[in-house]
């Protein structure tokens, strides 16, 4: 068997850079990337994202967790966080690729009311009488996602929220998967939701391994398994990323941002800031800034 600290973890498949778009979502054709690599995604894993893949024309060849399975009618794969897959189609493969991060995910279960269970658990759902219908959601995101339009991100989430709930209702009666592996799994993303609970309040690690029912030490290990990293590795991981896109995009102050993220001051925050980014806020600000000019 694979061990998870041999197989790569990528936040795009073969990329280690931040999301290129403020949304936190991810929109590419199959032929985009994979004509890139001759039709063939190795064997990788996401530990802060939900991949949704819409075959509608060609073969795949769908390795999840060790099993692969054939699929040749139009489908959409959901791909959970943590979980190890790799894709080879058939050349001119037609389809689409979504990538949803973690914290966006997040919003969209508040506004359901509900944690998402379907994304969850991997699992193929055959589009049949819907092809039309999912097709014009997936082309439309992705045109979308590649403009600049007025009142893009609004539109991107209402796309967005209707296929959700088109998937939801097709994997209502969905049994949960059992296993060592589903069990640890659903504990790191149990973990994850917690982080998006409260990661600005700067809780002991302590009180986050109680809530998922683990010691520190374990919670640590599970952690390096699937994340490479300390839990609170992955904790600081999150702070950057809320940064980082405040930054990028928005006015806020530094001092404003420290506040918001729960620092005590703006120089504990700046110095925390520079040990993962290499740089101060206020410079990242600015080089970001330079880029957008380029």
């Amino acid at each position: 068997m694979v061990q998870h600290s041999s197989i790569p973890v990528f936040k795009l498949y073969g990329e280690q850079r931040d999301w290129p778009t403020p949304e936190l979502l991810h929109c590419e054709s199959i032929h985009q990337r994979s004509s890139l690599y001759e039709w063939h995604i190795r064997v990788h894993q996401h530990v802060e994202l939900v991949q949704l893949l819409y075959l509608h024309k060609g073969e795949a060849w769908i390795e999840i967790e060790g099993e692969t399975r054939v699929v040749k009618e139009a489908s959409i794969q959901v791909v959970p966080s943590l979980c190890v897959h790799g894709f080879r189609f058939s050349p001119g493969t037609q389809g689409y690729v979504l990538s949803l991060a973690l914290p966006l995910l997040s919003r969209f279960e508040n506004q359901f009311g509900r944690q998402l269970a379907v994304l969850n658990q991997p699992h193929c759902v055959s589009v049949k009488g819907s092809r039309a219908h999912i097709r014009t959601l997936f082309s439309t995101l992705l045109e979308e996602y590649q403009q600049n339009n007025d009142a893009r991100e609004l539109m991107l989430h209402a796309m967005l929220s209707a296929l959700l709930v088109w998937i939801n209702r097709q994997c209502q009666y969905v049994t949960p998967a059992e296993g060592r592996t589903e069990r640890r799994r659903a504990v790191m993303q149990q973990f994850a939701r917690l982080i998006e609970s409260h990661y600005r309040e700067h809780l002991q690690m302590s009180e986050y391994a109680h809530a998922v029912g683990l010691s520190v030490t374990h919670l640590n290990y599970l952690c390096r398994e699937f994340h490479n990293c300390s839990a609170l590795n992955v904790l600081h991981q999150r702070l950057m990323l809320e940064a980082k896109r405040s930054l990028q995009y928005t006015s806020i102050s530094i001092t404003q941002l420290s506040d918001y993220l729960g620092f005590s001051d703006a120089t504990y925050f700046s110095r925390f800031f520079r040990r993962y980014a290499g740089l101060p806020p206020k410079l990242f600000r600015q080089k970001m800034n330079d880029i957008k000019h380029i």
